[in-house]
């Protein structure tokens, strides 16, 4: 079901939880208006973060279609669909895709619960 390998996945896992337990960080839930690049702005203080570049690599480094999946499985993980709707879940992803999916995802203060429960409920599990 998944192109993208899951222990990449679960790298990236272990890494946001490693950037998200920093005191510094501080990611809202929403931002304050619909304009506001708030992901970048938020993320632009962390720019020189050994544990965000790692992760920004990564993704950096994964095929369009597999970010893609990564978003999808952010969003199956938060309740935006279940598995039966994992095919919306990709078209989704795959309408909503830009170059910024790492920023994109970093933002999300409960990341790695959210890909943890949707590996989970793919069958897969990190080690």
């Amino acid at each position: 079901m998944l192109d993208v390998n899951p222990d990449t996945v679960c790298r990236l896992i272990a890494l946001a939880q490693v950037f998200h337990a920093k005191e510094a960080v501080v990611i809202p839930e929403e931002p304050t208006s619909p304009s506001d690049d708030w992901a970048m702005q938020v993320l632009a203080d962390h720019a020189d973060d050994e544990v965000f570049i790692e992760f920004k690599s990564i993704v950096d480094d994964l095929e369009p279609d597999q970010q893609q999946q990564v978003v999808a499985l952010l969003w199956l993980g938060r309740g935006d669909g279940t598995l039966e709707e994992w095919p919306e879940l990709l078209e989704q992803a795959q309408d909503d895709w830009n170059p910024n999916t790492a920023e994109y995802l970093i933002a999300h203060p409960f990341l790695a619960d959210h890909l943890r429960e949707a590996l989970d409920m793919q069958g897969y599990v990190c080690e």
